[in-house]
């Protein structure tokens, strides 16, 4: 067994009324057990806790870094007053850079972003337009599901989805989802997983306005596929 020494900074020094805290930790312990038990003493800060970064001798470090008895081990808070939401349904225009923004950061190595955009033809006919609709409370929901799975099955991975309501012209963005990962890999593995997800469960239908008639269309499976 050592001890360690966390520093605390900004909202969580205030939430734990602390600016350190002494750990007793066993020889294998890595930053994700660190985190875990502080948690743990720290119920109040859970959240900001589990969404801090956390710094090893002045540099980020990864959630499977081992911690050695000398080590300087810091908290770094995200900023909680302009931080954006992860996931959205909004009837804004989408911007891909903004959607990026939410992801990005010091352990990332790679970020993958799909966009998806209005085309004008669909298996020979031609689109004028489109209208999506979504239930937004339960999409949200959805959305984090899918990116909850994400960083499950690839650690230290970040997902934010953007999805437009309303009408939308052609070429416009109707959906941008942003994957940071420490590599490539598994940035292309989690972005595919997304948007096939984000198809199958998520409650959002378009109606698509030919110039002959029109249609809404929902999710691509579900649990009526198979009676269908």
């Amino acid at each position: 067994m050592m001890n360690i020494n966390v520093k605390f900074f900004a909202g969580i020094a205030e939430v734990t009324g602390k600016r350190e805290h002494l750990l007793e930790i066993s020889d294998a312990s890595t930053i994700k057990d660190i985190l875990e038990q502080l948690v743990e003493t720290f119920p109040q800060a859970k959240d900001m806790i589990l969404k801090s970064m956390v710094s090893v001798n002045h540099d980020y470090a990864t959630k499977d870094q081992t911690i050695q008895s000398s080590d300087e081990i810091a908290l770094i808070p995200p900023v909680s007053g302009g931080e954006e939401p992860l996931f959205e349904i909004t009837t804004e225009p989408l911007s891909a850079d903004k959607v990026i923004a939410k992801v990005s950061n010091p352990m990332a190595g790679a970020v993958l972003t799909f966009v998806g955009t209005v085309r004008e033809f669909t298996y020979g006919k031609r689109t004028t337009f489109l209208e999506y609709e979504a239930y937004p409370e339960m999409a949200i929901k959805k959305m984090k599901e899918i990116a909850d799975y994400i960083e499950s099955k690839w650690p230290n991975t970040k997902t934010a989805i953007s999805h437009r309501v309303g009408k939308l012209a052609i070429e416009e963005i109707s959906v941008v989802i942003a994957i940071a990962t420490p590599h490539r890999e598994a940035g292309f593995e989690a972005g595919r997983y997304a948007i096939e997800r984000l198809k199958q469960i998520v409650p959002i239908w378009k109606k698509e306005i030919w110039e002959d008639g029109e249609e809404w269309v929902g999710h691509q499976e579900g649990p009526w596929k198979e009676q269908s």
